[in-house]
């Protein structure tokens, strides 16, 4: 077995799946955990330390790899993928060793005199697959979690962003040992053989239809699991709001990274009042964003396969467009699309969108509006835009979503105190910051007693007296 040191500098263990290696790596990994080199404070933040080096001096071909598989810009590809890790590195490096520490907590009185604490301990083999929107950011996030908690780790990003994955296995690989932290490439081929090894625990993020496939096979070794899905995530506007500020928000959210966001708002439920007005202000808006041609923009992502612009296209109804320009199939080019008018059975309201198109639905009653998005499988996000206290209360008690946001959109996923995840089909599971490191923890229950003040009234033979004290203390 490796070093420490060794771990820092060695990596001879290339797979070739020809051979099918995925049985020695799985267990490599298991055998490593095995010596509780991981479980040391010391050795996560080494670890951790080495993932900041890897943003530090590859950010430039980090960035290159998402703009030639998403076309993402460059203040997209530092902001919401290499900025937001090196954010989340600092802030759980910074609260690691308290989060490490045994929790005292209270003993009743029944179990006197006794002590009790929750010890943290790592799950122990954990595989992370990850989807290719934020292909790096959604790899490493998580990884930074499971190093954390002090457990191994296999990763396996996705396929489609074949540039970005390509990077990842190189950086990983050259950096950790694969007994360690190891990540592999390929395709679905790759994905289903990792499924049908037993993992201490499993993180996906992806589609719920994947996810299902996910949560069955992890089922087979009672493994258990994070899903982290999507879902078509409602966004409110109230007539009672900054109408400009409202759509540059929800243009923000709704375009970064092409609609290609699990959390972007999939379409907009617009009070009858202000709806033609908000329906202007945001084509002005997005002109303003992106140029009357958003195709020599250079602030607009690409759609990350032809078989998925093809789908996004079948979503559109001419008939109720307002907003577009020509698409460019060739480039995986598609301009931000808005449809009015838009009915609770329309095509585009079957399944989550993932891309520029955004739907507009008017309405009057808040409450019928209610009873659709509760009819409905939960989102991941729910979006309220609203200066009314009673109208926020209402809306954020009685629906049920992963997360919410009021008056804007997405930003919510920055804050390392909420924890980030779905409820029902919107996933399973939630991550980030503090939660992270819980979320690839086993919380231990302990609780040591003395051998003095033994309570003799528990032990048989159980007499009238005993039960009367039994009684006086229990109640």
């Amino acid at each position: 077995m490796q070093t420490q040191t060794e771990i820092n500098m060695t990596n001879t263990f290339v797979p070739s799946f020809e051979k099918s290696p995925l049985p020695e790596l799985v267990e490599r990994q298991r055998t490593f955990f095995a010596t509780g080199k991981t479980r040391s404070y010391e050795f996560r933040m080494e670890a951790l330390k080495k993932l900041q080096v890897i943003l530090e001096k590859y950010e430039a071909e980090i960035s290159e790899a998402l703009r030639v598989d998403l076309g993402k810009p460059m203040l997209e590809a530092y902001s919401t993928e290499v900025a937001y890790i090196k954010e989340d590195l600092r802030y759980v490096m910074k609260r690691l060793k308290k989060w490490s520490r045994p929790q005292k907590v209270s003993s009743p009185m029944v179990s006197w005199p006794a002590r009790s604490k929750i010890l943290p301990e790592p799950f122990g083999n954990t595989l992370i697959i990850s989807p290719w929107n934020y292909p790096f950011q959604l790899t490493v996030s998580p990884l930074i979690g499971a190093i954390a908690a002090g457990n191994t780790a296999i990763l396996k990003p996705s396929e489609a962003t074949p540039k970005t994955q390509e990077l990842l296995v190189r950086l990983i690989n050259a950096t950790f040992a694969p007994e360690y932290v190891y990540c592999v490439g390929g395709g679905v081929e790759e994905s289903t053989a990792l499924l049908e090894h037993k993992f201490d625990f499993i993180f996906f993020t992806g589609s719920t239809r994947v996810g299902k496939i996910v949560a069955l096979k992890a089922a087979k070794h009672l493994t258990p699991v994070c899903l982290e899905l999507g879902g078509k995530s409602p966004c409110i506007v109230d007539k009672n709001i900054d109408l400009k500020t409202t759509t540059r928000r929800i243009a923000w959210g709704k375009f970064l990274n092409a609609g290609q966001s699990c959390i972007a708002p999939d379409y907009v439920l617009v009070h009858k009042d202000i709806y033609e007005a908000f329906a202007k202000e945001l084509t002005t808006t997005i002109t303003e964003f992106y140029g009357k041609d958003p195709h020599a923009s250079d602030s607009l992502g690409r759609i990350v396969s032809t078989d998925h612009f093809d789908r996004l296209q079948k979503l559109v109804d001419p008939s109720k467009v307002i907003m577009s320009s020509p698409s460019v199939r060739e480039e995986k080019f598609m301009a931000p699309t808005v449809m009015k008018d838009v009915g609770w059975n329309d095509k585009v309201m079957e399944e989550e969108i993932f891309g520029p198109l955004l739907p507009l639905i008017p309405y009057s009653d808040l409450n019928e509006v209610m009873k659709n998005i509760q009819s409905r499988p939960k989102p991941l996000a729910l979006y309220l835009f609203s200066t009314d206290s009673a109208i926020q209360e209402k809306v954020l008690t009685n629906l049920s979503y992963g997360g919410a946001c009021v008056n804007d959109t997405m930003v919510h996923l920055t804050n390392p105190l909420l924890p980030f995840g779905g409820v029902g089909d919107s996933g399973v599971g939630s991550y980030h910051g503090r939660q992270s490191f819980d979320l690839f923890s086993h919380r231990k229950s302990v609780m040591v007693k003395p051998f003095w003040g033994d309570a003799t009234m528990r032990y048989a033979p159980y007499t009238g007296w005993k039960l009367k004290l039994i009684r006086f203390f229990l109640g």
